[in-house]
């Protein structure tokens, strides 16, 4: 199974980066990430600090406004992606070094309370024009790109249901001008609490983390016929501060990797399937 929510044991996220370090950067190492690895990688970068002395600024949105950001100018030095195609894009304009997968994810139907749907039946409530689909933002946030694959997916399925879903979805999250939750609210908890949709298409580890936030809320597998799976791409600024290229190598570690595991995220891809 190619993605799994099974945690494992973490070794000891202090011994797990190599006993030599980089020099230390005075200044902290600017850091930006896909907003579903806020809790991940904010973990991984505080164990990382207190074993380094390393410090670090982190910063989380939808990937491809972190990009827009970079290209316009903001300096950061590494930039953990949702996707392979915002990091690609950095390294195709040759500043940047060509992104590594990192990260697994999935895509998962988070439902309200008073839909008892099964994955059987996941696509029927989907195209049922009494139901709020909501999604992403398609091109700023990649969950958005991952939720119309999979209306592509379900065009192959039943013929039509691109187009009745493309034009149903509610982009309702990951834009530049989304709402943001208010202080202390997930976002897919609090969209789904204040009722703005009945299903919201998004990563099976945001599905999880709302789930907790509110608990009445529930979780659909999505079928396989249907699902998409999210390889999340890691780069590094070229001429950056060694210890940029040290945190992002941390974040391969097998105890970086099971902090992955812990929150939901899948199982890396060998190293040969990297290459």
């Amino acid at each position: 199974m190619r993605f799994t929510q099974t945690a494992l044991v973490a070794a000891g996220l202090l011994t797990a980066c190599s006993v030599s370090h980089p020099p230390l950067s005075a200044d902290p190492i600017p850091v930006v990430a896909a907003g579903s690895l806020r809790d991940a990688m904010t973990e991984i970068a505080r164990a990382h600090e207190a074993q380094t002395g390393q410090k670090f600024t982190l910063s989380f949105a939808a990937s491809g406004l972190l990009r827009e950001r970079i290209e316009k100018g903001e300096a950061t030095q590494v930039f953990a992606s949702a996707d392979m195609g915002h990091p690609q894009r950095l390294a195709d304009g040759g500043s940047w070094g060509m992104p590594r997968v990192f990260a697994r994810n999935q895509l998962c139907a988070l439902t309200q309370a008073n839909l008892n749907l099964t994955p059987d039946r996941l696509l029927d409530a989907l195209l049922d024009p009494a139901i709020r689909l909501g999604a992403s933002t398609p091109n700023a946030d990649p969950a958005g790109d991952y939720a119309w694959a999979l209306f592509r997916r379900a065009d192959a399925v039943r013929a039509g249901a691109y187009g009745i879903l493309e034009r149903k979805a509610l982009q309702l999250t990951g834009g530049p001008t989304s709402p943001k939750a208010p202080a202390g609210r997930g976002t897919y908890a609090w969209v789904m609490d204040q009722g703005q949709a009945d299903i919201f298409l998004t990563y099976c580890t945001n599905a999880v983390a709302a789930q907790a936030e509110v608990p009445r809320l529930k979780i659909v597998a999505v079928p396989p016929d249907l699902q998409v799976y999210a390889d999340y791409g890691l780069t590094v600024r070229r001429a950056s501060h060694p210890a940029a290229q040290a945190f992002a190598d941390a974040l391969l570690a097998p105890s970086a990797q099971a902090v992955f595991a812990r929150y939901g995220f899948g199982s890396l891809p060998s190293p040969r399937a990297q290459k």
